[in-house]
């Protein structure tokens, strides 16, 4: 978990594939906020692997959505071959940059990633690995203490309760619903 002031990175964006032939990526979206975060002219850090020669900022150049999906264009990446090069890199900003009490209405993955989860019951059943932002809505996705992925629809009815401060999620999912992909 992130704590502001600290400079601790969070993500507010992972790089997915390139997209045509200028240097454009596809962008998974960890923000409320993308047209703040990613204003042409900005810059923003980027955390990626030793060795792949991604440079540790980006300026965006050109930012839009085509067909539901984030595009961002970089001022250091002209083509599609350097665009490939970027694929899975995160890009973060500091913890500082957030806006006391959170900001945004939701939670950023760093806050999630490593929390334990617990049914409304009280049983824990495993930890949060991930948050994949989806176009129709975002997924838990949780390690199974029984061994295997939940992927867990982010929405109320299903994750009543996220207790950041508390190191804990409350799950209330269907039947069957945990064991589809363990």
């Amino acid at each position: 978990m992130s704590v502001p002031g600290n400079g601790d990175e969070v993500v507010v964006a992972r790089i997915g594939k390139p997209h045509g032939l200028r240097g454009e990526v596809t962008v998974q979206l960890h923000t409320d906020d993308p047209e703040t975060r990613f204003a042409v002219g900005s810059t923003i850090a980027t955390q990626a692997d030793g060795g792949t020669g991604v440079p540790r900022t980006l300026t965006i150049r050109s930012t839009r959505v085509h067909q539901g999906v984030w595009l961002l264009g970089f001022e250091q990446i002209p083509d599609r071959t350097g665009a490939e090069s970027l694929r899975g890199t995160r890009l973060v900003i500091d913890a500082a940059e957030l806006e006391p009490g959170g900001g945004d209405d939701g939670w950023y993955e760093d806050e999630l990633r490593g929390l334990a989860v617990h049914t409304s019951d009280g049983a824990r059943i495993g930890e949060v690995t991930r948050l994949e932002m989806g176009p129709a809505q975002d997924l838990l996705v949780v390690a199974l203490d029984a061994g295997g992925d939940a992927y867990l629809p982010f929405v109320e009815a299903i994750v009543p309760e996220v207790d950041v401060e508390g190191g804990r999620v409350v799950v209330d999912p269907p039947e069957g619903l945990l064991e589809l992909n363990a």
